[in-house]
């Protein structure tokens, strides 16, 4: 038995074959790439021929279609977590949020060819057959008489036909010319918001395909038998005629036939994913029909799926990002004639946007509870000097509504938190100084921040800038109002209209001319040296908080004020006058600003029980009945700001003197004139001058009773030392009562009265008596000598009362326990039925 692993098929080796056999060629070797041909026509074969002729031509094939090494794949790239997603990319996703990468394609690639092979092998065998031949052609008979005429005679012959028996012998068998499995390898996704741009995706919880091939295809052809004598022996008997050998070649066929076995053989043998596709079982004539490898499906969504991909912050707004992506197979070791694995595109993959949110929705406090502003502006939030502010900078807002988006909060987008003033401010401990225009970081997670308004910051309208600036924005970025809801933003701004307002406070009585009064204010008669004692409107101090004063020295003064031994039920007589001073904050270093002191008056009897307004009335040297606050009331009032009993301390004056200086006067105007010679002359000359402050109904203090008093040690070196000197002002002044006055119901037509009653006397019932007469001060400040637009309330500012906020009570009792009720504004009860003529020793300054 020979083995042959031929292939193909050649009609011109057919034609040598038949040549061999016509012309008695011993044998012939025929090779061709595609077939292989053998013929040996007799004896034994040599070592390594074979023997017999076969033919192996090619059949039909089976091959995988195109589909098989298609992979069709997709892939999404979404924001975490897969059928969760809180943002939609193609709208928009933050920064330090996370996205998955998705691929879907077939779980294996493949690609075969099949091949069948038929075998064909011819035999050429000579049979030979033996044969006697018989017959009897008889003979004369030798006896006498010839009876019969004719004896048997009978012949007998060897005779031998050599048959020359062809025949073949089929056999079909498969091999494999083409096998390529591929598996999944990975894939690879790119986007610009991956880190590095490019995620690679490995197969997880996947089962590759398997393959098995052996290459066992071949057949194997039976020996071709040696010419052989047929057995058994034919006879013949032809009778009287010797016989010819009849053609038994079918005879000799069939002994060919029996002596020459089937051509056996196996296929190659392919096993993938446990499924034999081409088996190796050995067979006769045909080997069994290989099948098709299947074709791929598609994975499971879980195989090339990566989640927590986190976009860095470093990646700035984009738009639709485009995505690409492959996804690449690799061969198994068993492939056979293929190429190697490739790699695929991806197509269709969404594109990614970039938006990372920040919001800006900031405010500020009003501080409506200290503003005095006579007419407030609604449209600004207020600040005063020298207090407090808050700004809020939250973090949450409205912002586009995309998925994820709306309105929440977005601190985590957050890279900073800023606010820059236009003035001046310090942290709220007051450690850390803020020079205007810088940008204040403010902590992301810190929603409040307190800041404190320096006492010199100019009043007036100001703009408060915010800015918050997210994670991904680049060094230089624009900013949008309220939110960044357009790309081309990284930061979102924020403006609140503020108004710096000042402050009108710390009225308070400093010194009563009364002589019963002297010792609670000097240390001794007819010294200058103060005891410290002054009369405030309360116990608090500008802001609510105790000042540390006691009872008795709060405002009004009454019976029960004075403290001295035996004097607790002494009041003030009209005609003394009283002093007093308060401070203010802001802009009231002009030349013509000023304070507003409007009196008014009420009489109360000495229990109490009784008040009503009333007017005043008084004489001078010249005139009788003249009208407090009537165009004959022309009694002036003066004041001496660096008077002997007034204890201007002399700093006050310096530093006042020294900001008129610079501030006030030119170089010409000064005409040569030093500083230190100023000050010199101001503190000696000026200050000692009497300065006009209005009458009985009207008080106008103006600058040249004014000293400034404002901070001058500890300021950050960018502040001008001496705006801040002058940023807090304190005013002097006096007031007094006219002597003896007239007290009438306000509103009373003393003329008519006289009138109707023939005459006036100071024993007239109009004229009221038994009681007290309140002094009532209205104060305002005026700012640029505008007298028709006060500034500043002390009292009767429309959101709020200083005045009140001092802890002004409105019920006092005096000595006898008499309870009052009060305004807002009672200063002083005079007694008045008594004047300072009743005082054996009467003096007043006028």
């Amino acid at each position: 038995m020979v083995k042959y692993g031929t292939k193909g098929d050649n009609a011109q080796a057919m034609v040598f074959y038949y040549a061999a056999y016509k012309f008695q060629m011993k044998s012939f070797t025929y090779q061709y790439p595609d077939s292989y041909w053998v013929y040996t026509e007799k004896g034994e074969p040599e070592t390594g021929e074979s023997i017999g002729f076969c033919n192996v031509r090619e059949g039909r094939t089976i091959e995988g279609d195109a589909e098989g090494m298609k992979p069709n794949p997709s892939a999404v790239i979404k924001a975490d977590q897969r059928d969760r997603e809180i943002f939609d990319v193609l709208q928009g996703i933050p920064t330090s949020e996370s996205l998955y990468g998705n691929v879907l394609t077939k779980n294996y690639l493949n690609q075969y060819k099949f091949q069948e092979h038929k075998v064909t092998c011819i035999y050429e065998v000579d049979v030979t057959q033996l044969y006697v031949l018989k017959w009897d052609p008889g003979q004369p008979n030798p006896a006498t008489p010839p009876v019969p005429t004719r004896i048997p005679n009978p012949q007998q012959e060897d005779a031998q036909v050599i048959y020359p028996i062809h025949t073949e012998r089929y056999f079909t068998y498969w091999t494999v010319e083409k096998l390529g499995i591929y598996q999944i390898d990975s894939a690879e996704l790119k986007n610009y918001a991956f880190e590095g741009e490019t995620i690679t995706i490995y197969p997880n919880g996947y089962v590759p395909p398997t393959l098995t091939l052996e290459k066992n295809g071949e057949y194997t052809a039976p020996d071709k038998p040696a010419a052989f004598v047929a057995p058994g022996v034919i006879e013949r008997d032809g009778g009287t005629s010797k016989p010819s050998p009849s053609n038994d070649i079918d005879l000799a066929q069939g002994y060919v036939e029996e002596k020459i076995g089937q051509v056996k053989g196996k296929n190659d043998k392919v096993v993938f994913n446990g499924q034999t596709i081409m088996s190796d079982q050995e067979a006769e004539v045909q080997t069994p029909v290989p099948s098709k490898i299947p074709n791929g499906t598609m994975i499971s969504r879980n195989v090339l799926y990566s989640p927590d991909h986190m976009i860095p912050m470093t990646k700035t707004n984009r738009m639709a990002a485009p995505s690409m992506g492959t996804v690449t197979y690799a061969g198994l070791s068993d492939n056979y004639d293929a190429e190697d694995g490739d790699t695929y595109p991806i197509p269709g993959i969404n594109p990614v946007t970039v938006h990372t949110p920040v919001v800006n929705y900031s405010s500020t406090s009003d501080d409506a509870a200290h503003n005095q502003k006579t007419t407030p502006n609604y449209s600004r939030q207020a600040f005063i000097l020298d207090r407090p502010f808050t700004i809020t900078m939250p973090t949450s807002g409205q912002h586009q509504n995309y998925p994820g988006y709306g309105n929440r909060d977005y601190a985590k987008y957050f890279r900073s938190k800023e606010v820059s003033f236009p003035f001046d401010t310090y942290s709220a401990d007051r450690t850390t100084f803020y020079p205007k225009g810088t940008w204040i970081n403010i902590p992301i997670s810190q929603i409040t921040t307190e800041f404190f308004l320096p006492v010199w910051v100019d009043e007036g309208d100001y703009t408060v800038t915010f800015r918050n600036t997210a994670e991904n924005a680049p060094d230089v970025q624009p900013t949008q109002q309220d939110a960044n809801f357009d790309l081309i933003h990284h930061g979102a701004s924020d403006t609140v209209d503020v108004e710096v307002i000042g402050r009108l406070y710390d009225f308070h009585i400093t010194d009563i001319a009364d002589y019963n009064w002297e010792m609670v204010f000097r240390t001794q008669e007819g010294s200058a040296v103060y005891t410290g004692n002054t009369y405030w409107t309360g116990l608090q101090g500008i802001d609510g908080a105790a000042r540390g004063n006691a009872p008795p020295f709060t405002l009004p003064i009454l019976p029960g004020s004075n403290p001295l031994e035996g004097m607790k039920n002494i009041t003030v007589k009209t005609g003394y006058h009283i002093k007093f001073d308060l401070k203010t904050k802001g802009n009231m270093f002009g030349k013509t600003d000023g304070i507003r002191i409007t009196p008014s008056f009420t009489f109360v009897s000495t229990d109490g029980k009784t008040q009503t307004p009333v007017d005043l009335y008084y004489n001078d040297d010249h005139r009788t009945f003249i009208k407090v606050g009537s165009p004959e009331d022309t009694e002036e009032r003066y004041i001496i700001l660096n008077d002997r009993l007034r204890n201007v301390p002399e700093e006050e004056l310096t530093d006042t003197a020294r900001y008129k200086y610079d501030n006030y006067y030119t170089f010409a105007e000064m005409n040569g004139v030093s500083r230190d010679m100023f000050i010199a002359d101001y503190i000696r000359r000026f200050t000692k001058e009497k300065t006009p402050i209005g009458g009985f109904d009207l008080l106008l203090l103006p600058e040249q009773i004014r000293t400034l008093i404002g901070p001058k040690a500890n300021l950050p070196g960018s502040v001008d030392f001496a705006r801040a000197n002058a940023a807090v002002q304190k005013w002097y002044g006096h007031y007094s009562l006219p002597g003896d006055p007239y007290v009438v119901v306000k509103g009373t037509n003393l003329a008519e009265y006289g009138r109707t009653h023939g005459g006036l006397t100071k024993r007239d019932p109009v004229f009221l008596r038994d009681g007290y007469i309140i002094l009532n001060f209205n104060i305002e400040s005026i700012r640029e000598g505008n007298l028709n637009a006060p500034h500043l309330q002390y009292i009767n500012a429309p959101l709020m009362n200083q005045w009140s906020l001092e802890g002004f009570k409105l019920s006092v009792q005096d000595s006898w326990k008499n309870t009052f009720a009060l305004k807002d504004g009672d200063i002083v009860f005079f007694n008045a039925d008594k004047s300072y003529k009743d005082d054996f020793q009467a003096e007043v300054n006028h």
